[in-house]
């Protein structure tokens, strides 16, 4: 494929027009069908386009993987390999990504109706984050206990076994990497389960794969239902880990199949309603406007961390919201193909419907709709920028999370009230303060119930900082070296010394 980036829509569409698709589960180093032939349709939203009929997994698939991961695991083909080793063909996998970026972003943008040039940092955030794992585990020691001369004590780390990463559809490669390269550079056998809404950048991803040299049975893809393929990896006794991103309600499932089998570790990141708090000190609110728009309106709002819940002091409230909606009105979706769009198209119709459900209940319990509400007439899956002021923590908009481009704003009158508002949720993502009282920032990002708070900008942190959340939000962390202690087992080898 051409590395010469295309530079608007016509160019982008006549490269979608030269792809395939690769429709088979990928197990134990080969494409094959399901096992009893079921298929399911994956379609661009966009257009209504059904793009491919992709292998649609179940059980006995799962049984054929979870034993081939676990023999590859066994043989230590990869599992034993030095850590120097598996990072050369960790970093093999991240240049053929970087060769195919053009691809894999396109694969995403048809598959689940974001922008191209979203797609586009989606791919490098995947690439990023492979190079920054695969870089990171020779360089990572174990310790030595402090002992008297007649024991040593040796603190190792091991890799788990094998590892299932059951991804969402709303950032698909970029949340496949976030799991799989922690778990592949610890030296553990990976088995994806992509989601049935946008498995072909997984699917790609799997040739990339073998092409980058990962022994059969090391990385396995197996598309489908996440009530048939994705229980049955859950309840598989061959798995040790579950590693999952998505909703709050499947996450404690994934918890309840954990306790039902093996007691398998389970490492959640779901659903979040944050908390985008604006005081009247901010310096410049402008830009903090801008940010506030684009907190909920990228990826059409289908976004775990988007700052759907807008908390403004009331006495910049009524020029602050001006300034949200002149600021949404440039953020209109339109064509993913086309380079100028900011948002796409709602990834199917059952969350399309579900979001103008939501806009309805909205209005009808009272809120203010200041800007959108009505979707765009056409023949794909589009809603414009959505605002409503008034919002009171009794309606269902202001604590239930929409995954879409629905923005809730609050009023506050002291810090405390501010506090009170963002903490009264049962999530805990993320958080963002606005304010040039450095008191003010340290007292309320403390006080704060969140995983991670952002200071005078929304979503700013790169591969070097956690990325997770507390309360319903989930219990593991992504990125950073922290995201290998997932992956990893602490082990004690204590010798006593003839002395």
């Amino acid at each position: 494929m051409s590395t010469t980036v295309p530079t608007n829509l016509a160019e982008w569409q006549a490269l979608a027009d030269t792809l395939s698709f690769e429709t088979r589960a990928y197990i134990n180093d080969t494409f094959v069908d399901a096992q009893r032939g079921a298929t399911l349709s994956t379609v661009n939203p966009a257009t209504g386009e059904v793009l491919a009929e992709v292998a649609s997994c179940d059980d006995a698939d799962a049984e054929l993987a979870t034993h081939a991961a676990r023999q590859a695991f066994d043989r230590g083909e990869w599992s034993r390999r030095a850590p120097a080793q598996r990072k050369a063909t960790l970093l093999e996998l991240a240049a053929l990504m970087q060769a195919h970026r053009h691809e894999l972003a396109l694969l995403d943008t048809l598959d689940m109706g974001k922008p191209i040039t979203s797609a586009l940092g989606d791919i490098d955030g995947a690439i990023g984050c492979l190079r920054y794992t695969a870089e990171s585990i020779d360089k990572l020691y174990g310790e030595v206990a402090p002992t008297g001369d007649q024991h040593l004590g040796l603190i190792v780390r091991e890799p788990l076994g094998v590892v299932v990463s059951i991804v969402p559809w709303n950032f698909p490669l970029m949340m496949t990497a976030w799991k799989i390269a922690p778990a592949l550079a610890a030296g553990n056998s990976v088995i994806l389960k992509p989601s049935e809404k946008s498995p072909l950048s997984a699917l790609r991803l799997a040739q990339l794969s073998q092409q980058a040299g990962l022994p059969a049975g090391v990385f396995q893809v197996l598309p489908g239902y996440g009530h048939t393929v994705g229980k049955a990896l859950a309840l598989s006794m061959q798995v040790d880990c579950l590693a999952f991103t998505g909703s709050t309600q499947v996450g404690k499932q994934l918890m309840q199949y954990a306790g039902q089998s093996n007691l398998k570790r389970v490492y959640l990141e779901c659903g979040g309603k944050s908390p985008n708090i604006i005081f009247a000190d901010c310096k410049n609110l402008d830009v903090a406007a801008q940010n506030a728009a684009a907190a909920i309106f990228h990826n059409q709002g289908e976004v775990c961390i988007a700052g759907s819940r807008l908390l403004v002091e009331n006495s910049i409230r009524h020029a602050f919201v001006e300034k949200v909606v002149d600021a949404a009105a440039a953020m209109q979706p339109g064509d993913p193909l086309d380079p100028q769009s900011f948002m796409g198209a709602m990834v199917d119709n059952t969350q399309y419907q579900r979001v103008l459900d939501y806009i309805r209940q909205g209005q009808e319990e009272g809120a203010t709709l200041r800007t959108g509400g009505q979707p765009l007439d056409s023949s794909g899956l589009f809603i414009p920028p959505t605002v409503f002021d008034d919002v009171t923590p009794a309606m269902t908009i202001g604590r239930e999370e929409i995954f879409g481009p629905v923005l809730s704003v609050f009023g506050f009158d002291t810090e405390e009230e501010a506090l009170t508002l963002a903490n009264d949720s049962d999530y805990g993502l993320a958080a963002a303060v606005w304010s040039q009282d450095i008191d003010r920032i340290m007292r309320v990002s403390r006080k704060l119930h969140s995983g991670q708070v952002y200071v005078n900008n929304w979503a700013g942190p790169d591969m070097t900082v956690p990325f997770g959340g507390v309360k319903q939000s989930g219990n593991g962390r992504d990125k950073s070296l922290h995201s290998l202690d997932e992956y990893t087992e602490i082990k004690t080898i204590w010798m006593a010394l003839q002395t």
